[in-house]
C-alpha cells in the first residue's frame, strides 16, 4: 500500500483546505508514492520520534505539529527541525502533518477533549463562514429520489445533527434538442414539456465538485441543468473551538481536579470568576486566548485553553473562569485520533502510538 492511500484517508477526515492560512499541514517529506511498511502517530516530531518510527519499522510518521512550519534557508543540522529533517530524510521516514486542519474540524481536538471532560451538546464556539453553498437542479419527477440520494451519499443536505435535508418543488421544465441532440424524453426539434422536481440542498463548498459529477451519474438527462449559490451561513460543522455541559453542574473544586487528570497536568493557571458549580464549558486546543470574547458570549462559566498572555488573564474579569492547561497538555490526544482513524480504515496495518513524551515543558512542584 502506498503513502497516497493513507493520507487520501487523514484528509477525508480533516481536509488540507480547513488549515489557516499561515499554516503548513501536508506531507512533509517523502513521496506519496513510497510503500508503506508501518504509521507511527504522535504529537510532535523530534529526532527520538524519528528513531521510535525507525524501531518499528515504520516509515510514515503522522504529527500535529508541521516539523516545518516557517521558512527555512538552510538546512544544516543547527536546530532540532533541522536535525529532526535531516534523520528522517536518511532513514527514509515520511513524515504528514495535520495541525489547523485538525482543530478546526468538528470531529478533531476540541471534540475529543469535551468527550473526555464529559460534556454533551457539543458545538463549534467560532463557526466558519462563507464555507457553503446551495446547489439546485431539476430532475424528471420518477428520477428525482435518486439524484437527491446520489447528492446525499455526497456529502450534501447536512444541517446541524440533521442529514438528508432537502426542499423539492414540483413544476414544469421546457426545453428543445438540436439535431446532434439525444434527448432522454422528448423528440429533437420539438419543444417538450416535462413534469420535473425542483431539487435544492445545501453543501460544504469543499464538497462540491464531488456531488456535482455524483449528481450528473444519477442525472438521466443529457444536458443537466443546475445552479450553485453562495452562502453566508455559518458552517457548524467547521471552525476553532467547542463548547458543551455537564449533564449535571460540578463544584469548583471538582472541575480542576477534573481538568488535573484529563490533561495530566500538575499545575493549572486560572484567572477570572471562581463559580459554586460550573455547568457550561468552552474548550479550545493550543492557543486559544482569541476566544474569549466567544466564550463570554456563550455564556460559559468556564474557558479551557493554553498559552494564555498576562495581559489576557485581565480580560477574564469576573465573567468566567479561564484556564490554561498547557499547550502539550491540551494537544496531546491528536495522535490518538490519528491513531484511532488508521486502525479503524486499516485494520490489519502496522500502525503505532509514540511513547515519546515530547513537551519540553517541565514543572517543578
Amino acid at each position: 500500500m502506498k503513502i497516497a492511500k493513507i493520507i487520501k484517508v487523514l484528509e477525508d477526515f480533516t481536509p488540507l483546505h480547513l488549515q489557516e492560512s499561515y499554516d503548513n499541514s501536508g506531507l512533509l517529506t517523502g513521496s506519496i508514492d513510497w510503500e508503506v511498511h508501518g504509521v507511527l502517530c504522535t504529537l510532535d516530531v523530534t529526532e527520538e520520534v524519528v528513531d521510535e518510527a525507525a524501531s518499528y519499522g515504520a516509515n510514515l510518521i503522522v504529527a500535529h505539529h508541521p516539523v516545518i512550519f516557517n521558512a527555512m534557508r538552510s538546512i544544516t543540522g543547527k536546530t532540532y527541525n533541522e536535525r529532526t529533517l535531516i534523520k528522517a530524510i536518511k532513514k527514509d521516514v515520511a513524515i504528514y502533518a495535520a495541525h489547523t486542519n485538525l482543530d478546526n474540524v468538528y470531529t478533531g481536538i476540541n471534540k475529543i477533549i469535551c468527550e473526555k471532560l464529559g460534556l454533551l451538546n457539543c458545538r463549534i464556539l467560532n463557526k466558519g463562514e462563507g464555507m457553503l453553498v446551495k446547489l439546485v437542479t431539476f430532475v424528471p419527477a420518477d428520477h428525482a429520489e435518486k439524484v437527491r440520494n446520489a447528492l446525499f451519499a455526497s456529502g450534501a443536505g447536512h444541517i446541524g445533527n440533521y442529514d438528508s435535508c432537502s426542499y423539492s418543488i414540483e413544476g414544469t421544465g421546457s426545453f428543445r434538442g438540436g439535431e446532434n441532440t439525444n434527448p432522454f424524453v422528448g423528440k429533437k426539434g420539438k419543444l417538450h414539456f416535462e413534469d420535473e422536481v425542483r431539487i435544492e440542498t445545501i453543501i460544504p463548498k469543499a464538497k462540491l465538485d464531488q456531488c456535482i459529477i455524483d449528481m450528473l451519474k444519477a442525472h438521466p438527462y443529457e444536458e443537466v441543468a443546475y445552479d450553485v449559490y453562495p452562502l453566508e451561513n455559518e458552517f457548524d460543522k467547521v471552525g476553532a473551538g467547542m463548547s458543551g455541559e455537564f449533564k449535571q453542574p460540578v463544584s469548583h473544586k471538582n472541575f480542576m481536579e477534573l481538568l488535573k487528570a484529563t490533561f495530566k497536568c500538575p499545575v493549572i493557571r486560572y484567572a477570572g470568576k471562581i463559580k459554586k458549580e460550573y455547568r457550561r464549558i468552552s474548550v479550545c486546543s493550543g492557543t486559544g486566548g482569541f476566544l474569549l470574547q466567544k466564550a463570554i458570549h456563550n455564556k460559559s462559566d468556564a474557558f479551557i485553553t493554553s498559552d494564555i498572555k498576562y495581559h489576557q488573564f485581565f480580560e477574564a474579569e469576573q465573567k468566567l473562569l479561564f484556564c490554561d492547561v498547557g499547550h502539550y497538555e491540551s494537544e496531546q490526544f491528536a495522535k490518538e485520533i490519528f491513531y484511532n482513524l488508521l486502525i479503524k480504515n486499516f485494520s490489519t496495518f502496522a500502525v503505532h502510538l509514540s511513547r515519546v513524551v515530547t513537551n519540553p515543558v517541565n514543572y517543578y512542584i
